[in-house]
């Protein structure tokens, strides 16, 4: 563990404020969840929690269906992390993080075609391919995004369909 020389009370109400600098660091933004961890030591670990990551074999089937059914390379992420591909390298993408931009883009909760969009996003390898983005929605909040990326063929209705269809899956398999 890191220490980092930072000291924080808990107020009355058991709360404990975690300082920006950390937050914005670990990509913890307001509203998410934190996973409270404690060991034989007595430490105290908070994890950011993604509901999404516990699909993870889940989502990777899913990943590899859509690979199938359509030919193009399919990944399912969370709001910070890749957890499913199929069509590429796995190492390439599982665990790695989302680039701010694609998570800028969830935020939105709108589906997104690089060409109607007419611009790229910065996708590790496939910076020039054809992009579309679909985010996973559940209970009112963003929890991760189903992508499909092709390098020859243009990404249509029938993708974006397929895409929306995994997302709202995936969204009900949270529970």
């Amino acid at each position: 563990m890191k220490a980092t020389g930072i000291v924080r009370r808990i107020d009355d109400l058991g709360r404990i404020v975690i300082p920006k600098e950390i937050r914005r660091t670990l990509r913890i933004r307001e509203r998410d969840a934190l996973e409270i961890f404690t060991d034989r030591d007595g430490e105290v670990i908070l994890k950011k929690y993604s509901p999404i990551a516990d699909l993870e074999d889940f989502a990777q089937e899913y990943a590899d269906s859509l690979f199938e059914s359509t030919g193009h390379i399919s990944l399912i992420m969370d709001r910070d992390t890749y957890i499913a591909a199929a069509g590429t390298s796995k190492k390439l993408f599982l665990g790695k993080s989302v680039v701010d931009e694609v998570s800028d883009l969830m935020e939105e909760r709108r589906s997104w075609n690089s060409a109607q969009a007419n611009r790229k996003l910065p996708i590790p390898g496939f910076e020039d391919a054809n992009q579309l983005l679909v985010p996973i929605i559940h209970e009112g909040d963003v929890v991760g995004a189903v992508a499909l990326l092709s390098k020859d063929k243009p990404l249509a209705d029938l993708e974006h369909t397929l895409c929306q269809t995994a997302a709202d899956f995936l969204a009900k398999q949270l529970g």
